[in-house]
């Protein structure tokens, strides 16, 4: 009986031994066909060259519809379909910010207002500007100290934090609420330090949400080194701030996310791979989020190229509305429960196009040790992180249905420097960086669509 088990583990061993030599073999087939013949980053300079910033209800973003359906039908997908979605439209306009100081002399301060904000409606709001540091340091102002007044939260972007979201994710409170705070004091608008990781005078916008029944005042971003700026003047001397904006928002209209799909042989459970189409209304909207968008298409234009018979549906979903609310993801939600998919696996690639170095699992346990089980597949191509347990905002919806959902994990020093910014531009993007996360996507759906 001995030499019986001890012969069954030794076959067992070569079985498991022989299949992680076959996957290793897929995995570099995959990466060699990806960084010598891969359309990504063509793609994405067509993209943000010939059609640019993407915002939702915008011109350019029905485009972009129409340029993403060729692409998903260029690289195979045996259906190409728009998917209806209702998306809220918010415009932006002219817009500029002065300063005045003691001496009596403006000057004008670069600035963003934040999406979905309400503007000036053309008319200068002019008071004077109080600082603070943080909410909690706002919470303590007395509503008399904050009525007619200008406040400045002037909130730091962590730089101790080496996984750069943590630092996002912390001063992102201050994007979304400081308008409804500064409205409910009687404040006339707020001005955020920009949410950036980078030393420079570059505004970050974002989106940023009000209250019910508290009125709708303006928010706006300024760049770092205006905030300082601002900040030293403060604390020296009265300062007076004149805002002009024509923001604001103008209902809703009929858009639509673009969907390709490659079917499977087994079954048609659903495996889903996908980035957000629409972009803020300012630079390029390339890392952010064309480079996942491109990525996307790449996976099944591999499967297709190296002719990988998928056993499920593998479907690259171009989400639209992620930007200012989310409306692209919900709605595919929405009707995957109403048609009874099954969905076996979501991954969204939402984090710019730089070199890949992690998968975040947001996956019971069991799920998470199986794909962690891998990690000697995937080392060779830079990627060791799978300790993540969040996943993207567009595929949200479908982890509250039960689906194991994932994201990629891009490098992240360099993504804060640029995000919601006039320097997201197609030049930030290294085509090797942006390919090799085309490449891990495709190994990482491989293996779910051969193993689960």
């Amino acid at each position: 009986m001995k030499k019986i088990a001890g012969a069954s583990l030794l076959l067992f061993g070569m079985a498991v031994f022989g299949q992680a030599k076959e996957d290793s073999i897929q995995f570099r087939k995959i990466s060699t066909e990806i960084l010598n013949n891969g359309k990504g980053y063509n793609e994405l300079r067509e993209l943000t060259k010939t059609i640019g910033n993407r915002l939702s209800g915008s011109e350019a973003y029905e485009k972009s519809v129409q340029w993403a359906a060729q692409k998903l039908r260029d690289a195979g997908a045996d259906k190409v379909w728009l998917q209806d979605v209702m998306i809220p439209v918010w415009v932006r306009g002219k817009e500029s910010l002065h300063i005045q100081t003691s001496n009596g002399k403006w000057k004008s301060i670069k600035m963003l207002s934040l999406g979905n904000s309400e503007g000036t409606g053309g008319k200068d709001v002019s008071g004077e500007i109080i600082m603070v540091k943080s909410l909690e340091e706002y919470d303590q102002l007395p509503a008399e100290k904050v009525k007619d007044k200008i406040v400045f939260f002037n909130y730091p972007f962590n730089q101790e934090n080496v996984q750069t979201f943590i630092s996002y994710r912390d001063a992102s409170a201050y994007r979304r609420t400081t308008a409804s705070l500064t409205a409910k004091k009687g404040g006339k608008f707020a001005i955020i330090r920009s949410l950036s990781s980078a030393l420079d005078d570059v505004p970050h916008t974002g989106n940023m949400r009000y209250d019910e029944n508290i009125s709708k005042i303006p928010a706006i971003t300024i760049g770092n080194t205006s905030a300082d700026e601002l900040e030293t003047l403060l604390k020296k001397q009265k300062v007076t701030a004149k805002l002009n904006s024509n923001c604001g928002m103008k209902g809703e209209k009929l858009s639509h996310s673009v969907i390709g799909e490659i079917t499977g042989k087994k079954d048609q459970s659903v495996i889903v791979v996908g980035g957000h189409l629409d972009s803020w209304d300012v630079g390029e909207g390339a890392h952010d989020d064309g480079a996942g968008i491109v990525q996307s298409i790449e996976v099944l234009r591999t499967f297709k190229e190296l002719g990988i018979q998928n056993n499920h549906t593998i479907r690259a979903v171009c989400f639209a509305n992620e930007e200012n609310g989310t409306k692209g993801g919900k709605q595919y939600g929405k009707i995957a429960k109403e048609n009874n998919e099954k969905h076996l696996f979501a991954i969204e690639t939402d984090a710019g196009g730089f070199s890949p170095r992690g998968i975040s699992l947001e996956m019971d346990d069991s799920q998470r040790n199986q794909i962690k089980s891998w990690v000697n597949l995937f080392l060779p191509y830079g990627v060791y992180n799978f300790e993540g347990k969040y996943s993207g905002s567009d595929i949200a919806p479908l982890h509250e249905m039960g689906v194991p959902t994932a994201e990629l994990v891009p490098d992240p020093q360099r993504y804060f420097d640029i995000h919601h910014t006039e320097e997201d531009t197609f030049e930030k993007v290294n085509r090797r960086e942006l390919l090799l996360g085309s490449a891990v996507m495709t190994q990482l759906i491989y293996m779910i669509d051969k193993n689960w």
